[in-house]
């Protein structure tokens, strides 16, 4: 189908006017919104001093990308959601809760858990850092010791030997002297374990339910009907009576020393 000519004159017509007016909307602009200077000062000292500042640069921009992952790793947020994820799976109630209220329960909770070792790391690193009475490096490296003191604290010994030997590096004098690289991976493999330990215990009652549940279909004759969809009301009502969400919460909290 042809557009007729009149209208096509029409639709060009309409195009440069909008062109027009926003041609007429940018000239009409301040000047200084058009464009703003940006400083960034270096230091001085030269070529070795401007290279030293650039590979510091990068190195707090790499630091911060990185930062959303590195809290997860160092923090209480995998045995949280590893133990959440195992009891959404034990109920079966096909992707209830959804995923978005299961990670955002687990980091309000893993900022219940860690709200002493992040206002630590803000007053010794973070806060002393902005105000500029130290340097990025030594700001972020006092930062960083709070949760190096978690870690330690909930890290399995044997982990720590495990890692130690993979990375062929002695064992440490003092927990403090645990290098990052042995420390990390063993605290996830420890809070992966302890939290495979609740996810098998808050199956057992609902792994009772559905063995009963299918022990009375099977003896009814009713073999052709799914038993986790009559399983389910009892699974829900069970974990409602005896106030589920309060006693996981609980006892995550607990599980950290809360």
């Amino acid at each position: 189908m042809r557009v007729p000519a009149v209208t096509r004159r029409g639709l060009w017509f309409a195009s440069l006017g909008l062109c027009a007016l926003a041609v007429g909307v940018l000239a009409g602009l301040p000047v200084v919104a058009h464009a703003q200077s940006i400083a960034l000062d270096l230091g001085k000292g030269g070529d070795a001093g401007t290279t030293s500042r650039l590979i510091q640069l990068t190195a707090l921009i790499t630091i911060l990308s990185l930062a959303p992952s590195l809290l997860v790793m160092v923090t209480a947020f995998t045995r949280i959601i590893v133990v959440l994820s195992l009891l959404r799976g034990a109920i079966g109630a096909q992707g209830t809760p959804p995923n978005t209220v299961l990670i955002g329960l687990g980091l309000f909770l893993t900022f219940f858990v860690m709200q002493p070792t992040f206002q630590q790391s803000w007053d010794q690193g973070i806060s002393p850092m902005i105000e500029g009475q130290v340097e990025e490096m030594e700001g972020l490296k006092a930062a960083a010791e709070p949760f190096r003191t978690f870690m330690l604290s909930h890290v399995r010994s044997a982990d720590l030997a495990t890692f130690e030997r993979l990375a062929n590096v002695p064992a440490a004098a003092t927990p403090a002297e645990t290098p990052w690289r042995v420390l990390m991976p063993a605290f996830m493999v420890g809070e992966l374990s302890r939290g495979f330990e609740m996810g098998f215990l808050l199956y057992l009652p609902f792994l009772v339910i559905d063995i009963v549940t299918s022990s009375v279909l099977m003896s009814l004759g009713m073999m052709m009907l799914p038993p986790a969809t009559i399983s389910l009301p009892f699974k829900l009502i069970f974990f409602v009576l005896v106030d589920g969400w309060q006693m996981v919460a609980g006892g995550l909290v607990r599980s950290f020393g809360g």
